[in-house]
């Protein structure tokens, strides 16, 4: 027999409790006893009934497994790209401590969570690269995560069509021939100087590959630090401020059947875009067969309901009139 929660130590309290319990039982009978004709027999055979189902339901709470069967277990899982905008309106100060620091922060939650798929990495500004093409290794995932920083690529604007172009030419590159569920989550603060991003959702929708966009700042927005001091509007002279554009980010999402999500010290997001992600369908992977364990904890359970309804119904006169 195989216990499924053997836990010793719970189960040894719940029967010194009992124990204890039953012990103050038979001393308040044993002094009644003394003063009335008390049938020591009946005695016997009530303590022994509801010892008997006592034993039962603990027997049943530790869960006995008994004998084996052959289980099927189906592995299923996703590919998702990770496109996230490393323009330097992502070091602005609106989202503490800076809009890339919490993206880099709430990412390496949002990876762990996904540990049964693939997941790549996109880099973005004016140009996409690919960071870190589509793995089931969490370790590198981390460590590219940890790495992110505006240096990495060109800073002359930001074109969101170019990571999402980027991660239609890689899903499009698989050389799997099964059908697999594929999705982007688009990071950004939703500038976009480019604005040509709709002929690519088109062929995105088609080939069934849903944009989760996560608009990244606020309305109010802040001034982009550089060094010691803030990057300056060469038109106007004054520092530049950078915020959440979130209508083409809408409209991405909109567009390939996806959603739209914010990030921000007051909008925190991030558990519905896992929950949105989660809810689509993976696509089988594999499977593979293991032995699994009979659980038959409800026959000792109704065994010991059915004793503690005789202890009930029909109680055992103990005392003789």
């Amino acid at each position: 027999m195989i216990w499924a929660y053997p836990d010793i130590t719970l189960y040894t309290w719940l029967a010194i409790g009992f124990g204890l319990l039953y012990i103050g039982y038979l001393y308040r009978f044993y002094r009644i006893n003394k003063k009335l004709d008390v049938s020591k027999h009946r005695l016997l055979m009530k303590m022994l009934l509801r010892t008997s189902y006592f034993v039962l339901f603990l027997i049943a709470m530790a869960g006995p497994s008994i004998g084996t069967s052959m289980k099927e277990i189906k592995e299923e899982g996703k590919d998702i790209f990770i496109a996230i905008d490393l323009s330097q309106s992502m070091n602005a100060t609106d989202i503490g401590p800076s809009r890339l620091q919490r993206t880099k922060f709430e990412l390496k939650n949002l990876v762990r969570t996904f540990s049964g798929d693939r997941i790549g990495l996109i880099i973005f500004s004016s140009e996409a690269f690919i960071q870190c093409p589509l793995t089931f290794d969490q370790n590198v995932l981390q460590l590219h995560i940890d790495g992110l920083n505006t240096g990495l690529v060109p800073n002359q604007g930001t074109d969101l069509n170019a990571p999402l172009a980027m991660a239609l030419t890689k899903f499009s590159e698989d050389e799997s021939l099964e059908m697999k569920s594929k999705s982007v989550i688009l990071i950004s603060d939703g500038e976009d100087f480019a604005d040509n991003f709709k002929e690519t959702t088109s062929k995105m929708s088609n080939e069934g590959i849903k944009v989760f966009s996560l608009g990244v700042g606020t309305s109010q927005g802040s001034t982009i630090p550089r060094g010691n001091s803030v990057i300056i509007d060469p038109s106007t002279n004054q520092p530049a401020i950078t915020r959440l554009e979130s209508n083409n980010l809408k409209l991405i999402a909109n567009q390939t059947n996806g959603e739209y999500f914010e990030l921000s010290d007051e909008v925190q997001e991030i558990p519905d875009l896992i929950a949105a992600i989660e809810r689509q369908e993976g696509t089988l992977t594999g499977s593979r067969m293991i032995e699994a364990s009979a659980n038959k904890f409800f026959y000792f359970l109704l065994a010991a309901l059915g004793l503690a309804i005789v202890d009930m119904i029909l109680p055992l006169r103990t005392i003789k009139l």
